[in-house]
């Protein structure tokens, strides 16, 4: 094991407890009401107490362990760090399935070298996403490989995008619904079914677990895909970015896959 891959083995463990504390906060708060603190990008973007309590967590936990680092948070934005190091934090990724009681929400937390002011640039280094609902952990470090509850991943042959099971999410604004729906119309006759369960985070570690073929989705924040990302990587599949910031295109799964499902999407691009 290379320094580099012991040091962000450690960072894998340091996601991964934190993750897990949050989780425990979270599903805490399934015993009680859950209240809309805010909303965001639109009325049916929500933020609940539990993701602003949740981050809050994150964060304290973050500066006891590592207290040079930066934080970027989806709740809280940008905290600086002195080490180059940034943890990119998404409390609850799919917050309205939290809120109806449905299952696919996940807490994220990644750790990244920020060189420059892209955060979908960084070099990401370590990650974990845990789902309360289920218990269930997936996790990565750079160079070390890919985990679902300590067992290691490689993502599957691809199939063909005929047979692929293939997921994907939306926006909350109409106009960009409207373009994810043109999207979505192309891509419908060329695959076997279209899954959306409402966490990129999630969506991404099951890809890397082969419960699903490839997913795509843009719109997605730095927050909402970077410790996927790394799964999905680690795993030996590819994350592939059509577009800049958060107006990109996301697409991940093995190479192959990938490559047929932006021969599909490039053109409805709009």
């Amino acid at each position: 094991m290379t320094d580099t891959t012991a040091v962000s083995q450690e960072l894998m463990e340091i996601a991964e407890a934190v993750a897990r504390e949050a989780g425990d906060l979270v599903r805490a708060a399934l015993g009680g009401s859950v209240t809309v603190a805010a909303t965001k990008s639109s009325g049916v973007d929500l933020v609940t107490e539990v993701d602003q309590a949740a981050e809050a967590l994150i964060r304290r936990r973050l500066a006891e362990l590592r207290p040079d680092d930066g934080v970027l948070g989806e709740e809280e934005g940008w905290q600086a760090g002195s080490s180059g190091l940034v943890w990119v934090v998404d409390p609850i990724d799919g917050t309205t399935n939290f809120v109806y009681g449905l299952p696919g929400y996940s807490v994220s937390i990644a750790v990244a070298r920020a060189e420059g002011e892209d955060p979908f640039a960084w070099e990401l280094l370590a990650g974990a996403v845990h789902a309360p609902a289920t218990g269930q952990t997936w996790s990565a470090a750079r160079g070390g490989g890919a985990y679902a509850d300590g067992e290691r991943l490689t993502i599957g042959a691809p199939a063909q995008l005929a047979t692929a099971l293939v997921g994907t999410g939306f926006a909350y604004t109409a106009d960009r619904r409207a373009g994810q729906a043109r999207v979505l119309a192309a891509v419908l006759p060329e695959v076997r079914d279209i899954r959306r369960l409402g966490s990129a985070a999630m969506d991404l570690c099951l890809v890397a677990a082969g419960a699903m073929d490839v997913f795509f989705e843009r719109y997605l924040n730095p927050w909402d895909m970077a410790a996927g990302a790394l799964v999905v990587t680690e795993a030996g599949g590819v994350v592939e970015r059509v577009g800049e910031g958060v107006e990109g295109l996301t697409v991940a799964g093995p190479a192959t896959l990938v490559e047929q499902l932006l021969d599909v999407v490039r053109p409805a691009l709009r």
